[in-house]
């Protein structure tokens, strides 16, 4: 019997539960961590007006988004060393304060290089939360109640991102792109107040700890710079690439050097240190490599259709922000009602059995997507949505879980940093991956497609006939008319270029569902 549990089997309070019950505290974790993964996907539907309001044009507006994403690559190495030094629930507050306090300064942003730099300080603050906020859970629960805790805590990496552009699009419409900042103050601070009352520190740590000043002495500044460089140049290639035009921009072939050879001089530098600040070797354990490569798919498809799903709908439909964004919130809602039945099959099941049913559930639903056609519906898009949401907390909350068997209890820091990095990474390489397959698909089928309309050809006389009588008949006279029906089948072609790109991006979604399947089943017990 653990610790957690009485002899009934229920939670009992722990002492680094502050007395309080495990599963109260777990929830209260999850809070920010949940505003700072939606603030990934917030503000993609509002960038047109803060790029309006603040005299920037489109193109320089997504470097609110890029900006974000680079702070919370940056954190992540250090994240684990911070957390160990300063004490977990420490760190966490920290991060809560300097998240919370950076919203603000969003909010009030006056200037695009402004919000650019306040919300460089938002990644720093957000990006340490989430690894905080595992480790907690890992030292909180023993390893067969973990399921249920990661549960509660995958509400908010499942849940949030699914929402962010619908409650992104609806303040932004009803009222101004600062209250998609302003909303994280009062969650901030709820956060902060329940934290410091009600979450204690494991004793264990308390122990282990160092003074700040002594363990600075031994950080691994050189490892830091380096990993840092190699993800946060990353991130930038993979944010900027499809805008940049990839490797045919000096800008992007420039910082695809920086972080390969961040990554060369970082491996056998970690490799040789006493204490280096990511200890590589957790990487080729069988356990947690694997998990590591399946958060990298996971993430990436869970980010890469959240933000082309709304892009389609809106497209093909002709969707406001709001109305798109909404396309995806039943799925949300989904989320929330499967979150039980994960936590009892990951406690039924071998893990690798149950993330095997999350990818084929994924998997097919991707397949759905493939069979879009012109007359696609809002109820079409919300029910592929949904299918998504049943197999993705399957996959995600269970890998989660998984990638801290094995480990040792000192171990448990770095682990939660790792799979944050694979969570960051895998979302922007999905999301990178969508938007350069579907550039590149819709110039191929708009190339194709326009290779058969030949002016010679009946069935293209056929067609512009056709139409120059309809506009003809809206008014038009017959010359305009045929313009204009010249016109429209030039628009239907790059509608149609446009919905076969979207199909080859959900096939190139279905096969890496179906692609991890292997891997999962190289999972232990």
């Amino acid at each position: 019997m653990s610790a957690a549990a009485d002899a009934a089997g229920r939670p009992q309070a722990m002492p680094m539960a502050g007395g309080h019950n495990p599963f109260l505290v777990a929830f209260i974790v999850s809070l920010a961590p949940f505003m700072e993964i939606l603030d990934t996907s917030i503000a993609n539907v509002s960038l047109r007006h803060i790029a309006g309001d603040l005299a920037a044009s489109l193109d320089e507006s997504t470097w609110v988004l890029t900006s974000y994403l680079v702070a919370n690559a940056i954190i992540l190495p250090a994240s684990s060393w911070l957390a160990t030094v300063l004490g977990r629930k420490r760190f966490y507050l920290l991060c809560v304060v300097l998240f919370t306090a950076s919203s603000f300064l969003c909010g009030i942003a006056w200037s695009l290089p402004s919000l650019i730099v306040f919300r460089l300080l938002q990644g720093l603050g957000g990006g340490g939360m989430a690894p905080a906020g595992q480790s907690i859970l890992a030292d909180l629960f023993p390893p067969e109640r973990r399921g249920t805790a990661f549960t509660i805590f995958g509400l908010a990496v499942v849940v949030a991102p699914t929402i962010g552009p619908t409650l992104g699009g609806w303040i932004t419409d009803q009222y101004s792109w600062h209250w998609i900042f302003f909303i994280n103050l009062p969650v901030g601070l709820l956060s902060l107040f329940l934290v410091t009352a009600m979450v204690g520190e494991p004793p264990k740590h308390l122990q282990k700890r160092q003074p700040f000043f002594q363990a600075l002495g031994k950080f691994d500044f050189v490892g830091f710079a380096l990993f840092a460089l190699c993800l946060g140049a990353f991130e930038v290639v993979l944010d900027r690439g499809q805008i940049e035009d990839w490797f045919g921009s000096r800008f992007i072939t420039t910082f695809a050097l920086i972080s390969a050879a961040s990554l060369i001089a970082l491996v056998p530098w970690a490799l040789t240190r006493k204490y280096p600040i990511v200890d590589l070797r957790i990487m080729v354990q069988r356990q947690f490599g694997i998990s590591f490569i399946v958060m990298l798919v996971t993430a990436g498809i869970l980010i890469g259709t959240t933000q082309f799903i709304p892009e389609l709908v809106q497209t093909q439909l002709g969707y406001t922000a709001t109305l798109a964004g909404m396309t995806l919130s039943p799925g949300g809602a989904v989320t929330l009602v499967m979150m039980p039945l994960v936590n009892i099959a990951m406690r039924t099941f071998s893990p690798k059995y149950v993330i095997v049913f999350g990818f084929v559930v994924v998997g097919l639903a991707m397949y759905r997507f493939t069979g879009l056609d012109a007359d696609i519906t809002f109820s079409y898009a919300v029910v592929g949505r949904i299918y998504q949401a049943i197999g993705l907390p399957f996959v995600f909350i269970t890998v989660v879980t998984a990638s801290y068997v094995g480990l040792k209890p000192d171990q448990t820091n770095l682990a939660s940093s790792m799979i944050n990095v694979a969570r960051n990474l895998g979302g922007s390489i999905g999301v990178a991956v969508s938007q350069t397959l579907l550039a590149q698909r819709q110039q191929f089928h708009q190339s194709r497609l326009v290779e058969s309309i030949v002016p010679s050809s009946l069935q293209y006389q056929d067609t512009v006939h056709t139409v120059t009588n309809y506009f003809v008949g809206q008014g038009s006279p017959q010359y305009t008319a045929k313009n204009q029906a010249v016109a429209w089948i030039g628009q239907e072609v790059t509608q149609q270029a446009i919905l076969l790109s979207y199909i080859d991006v959900f096939w190139v979604m279905a096969i890496a569902s179906f692609c991890a399947i292997p891997l999962a089943l190289l999972l232990r017990k």
